[in-house]
């Protein structure tokens, strides 16, 4: 079994969960804060049989998109304070990042 923590721009979230939900796949909602542009994420725990593994990769790939986002002046660009952007200039966002980890055992109580 495997445990995949899935971490998604909030805009793909509920497109996700729905898709994944049709699929029959279950999964966690867990709010997040991303420390690139300090916006919403969304992540979603899936334990899935290891089989299943490459099925919800491609689920989350069909459902969450990269894009651009114009950073203007006074918007901070990473974590870091005081770090801002003095021209506009676009950065890419969005796509999904997926951490795909063994499961030793799992139990519903």
């Amino acid at each position: 079994m495997k445990l995949l923590l899935t971490i998604v721009q909030d805009a793909d979230a509920g497109k996700l969960e729905g898709a994944l939900r049709e699929r029959g796949f279950g999964s966690t909602k867990l709010a997040t804060t991303g420390g690139f542009l300090r916006e919403g994420n969304t992540t979603l725990i899936i334990g899935v049989e290891d089989r299943d593994v490459a099925t919800v990769q491609e689920i989350v790939r069909a459902n969450c998109r990269e894009r651009t986002k114009v950073v203007t002046a006074g918007s901070p660009l990473h974590a870091v304070e005081g770090a801002f952007a003095s021209q506009p200039m676009e950065v890419p966002v969005g796509g999904a990042i997926v951490f795909v980890l063994n499961v030793e055992a799992f139990h519903r109580l």
